[in-house]
C-alpha cells in the first residue's frame, strides 16, 4: 500500500481511539475547536513567513489533525464523514480544472483564474463573484481577494500607472478631508488603503506579507533601542527622542 495512505489511515485510527478514550478529545465540539484552528492557522502562517520549514511541517500536521477531528465529530452526528470531505474536494478540483480534465484550454495562470471564476458562477450556482470572500477574513486579505475576484471577470484597471494615479488621487482626497476636519476622514483613509492594496497586486506584492515584514523589521529595530537603553543602565523612557533616533539609525545598518 502507498505509504501516504498508510500514514493517513494511522491518523484516522488514532483519532478514533482518542475520541473514544481521551477525556479531553472526547468532549470537543465544532465550537470548541474553532478558535484553536484559527490559532494553528496563524502559527502556520508565521512559519511560512519565517521560512522555518521544520516548523511548517509540524503546523501542517496540527491543521491536518483538526480537519480529521471536525470530520470525526461530523460523522458521529451523521452530518458527513472524512470520505465525503475528500471526495467533494476531488470533484471540485476536477470541475474547476477543465483544462486538465476536460476540453477547455488555458495557456497561463490568468486564464485558469478567469475560468475558475466563471465555473463558480455558471456551474456551482454562486450568486455573486464576491460571494466566496469570507466575511470574517482580515480586512487587508479580504480587500486583496475582492480585487482578485473582480479581476477574474475582467473588472480591473488596465495598468499599474493608472492604479498609482488613483492612489495619489485618494491620498489628496484624504488630505483635503483631514484639513477640513470633516467626518469623512475614515472613509477616505479606507479608500487610500484599498487603492494601495490594488496597486500592490499590479506590482506583484502581497500586501499582507509586505506589512508583516515591515512589522517584524520595526520590532527588531525598536528592540535594539530597548537593548541599548538597558545596556546604558537607563529606562527606555529616559532616552531623548534624538537618542532613540540615533539608535534607530544604528539598527537600520545591522
Amino acid at each position: 500500500m502507498d505509504s501516504r495512505l498508510v500514514a493517513f489511515q494511522r491518523l484516522l485510527d488514532i483519532m478514533d481511539e482518542l475520541r473514544a478514550k481521551c477525556p479531553w478529545d472526547s468532549v470537543q465540539t465544532f465550537e470548541t475547536l474553532r478558535c484553536l484552528t484559527i490559532e494553528e492557522t496563524f502559527e502556520l502562517s508565521e512559519a511560512i513567513v519565517e521560512k522555518d520549514y521544520q516548523d511548517m511541517c509540524k503546523e501542517l500536521g496540527d491543521i491536518m489533525l483538526h480537519l480529521v477531528f471536525y470530520s470525526k465529530i461530523a460523522s458521529e452526528q451523521k452530518l458527513f464523514d472524512i470520505e465525503e470531505v475528500l471526495n467533494q474536494i476531488c470533484e471540485k478540483l476536477i470541475r474547476r480544472h477543465p483544462h486538465i480534465y476536460g476540453e477547455c484550454e488555458a495557456q497561463n495562470a490568468q486564464e485558469v483564474h478567469e475560468n475558475w471564476e466563471k465555473i463558480k458562477l455558471q456551474k456551482e450556482g454562486n450568486r455573486s463573484v464576491l460571494g466566496g470572500v469570507p466575511k470574517s477574513a482580515p480586512s487587508m486579505i479580504k480587500a486583496f481577494r475582492i480585487q482578485e475576484k473582480a479581476n477574474g471577470v475582467g473588472f480591473d484597471w488596465a495598468n499599474a500607472e493608472d492604479v498609482w494615479a488613483k492612489v495619489q488621487e485618494e491620498i489628496a482626497e484624504l488630505k483635503a478631508e483631514v484639513d477640513q476636519k470633516s467626518d469623512k476622514v475614515e472613509d477616505e483613509f479606507g479608500d487610500v488603503l484599498f487603492s494601495l492594496i490594488n496597486y500592490a497586486r499590479f506590482v506583484n506584492v502581497n500586501p499582507d506579507d509586505a506589512l508583516e515584514k515591515t512589522n517584524k523589521k520595526f520590532i527588531k529595530r525598536f528592540q535594539y533601542i530597548e537593548e541599548k537603553a538597558k545596556m546604558s543602565g537607563r529606562k527606555l523612557t529616559d532616552l531623548s527622542l534624538d537618542e532613540m533616533e540615533q539608535y534607530w539609525q544604528e539598527a537600520k545598518g545591522l
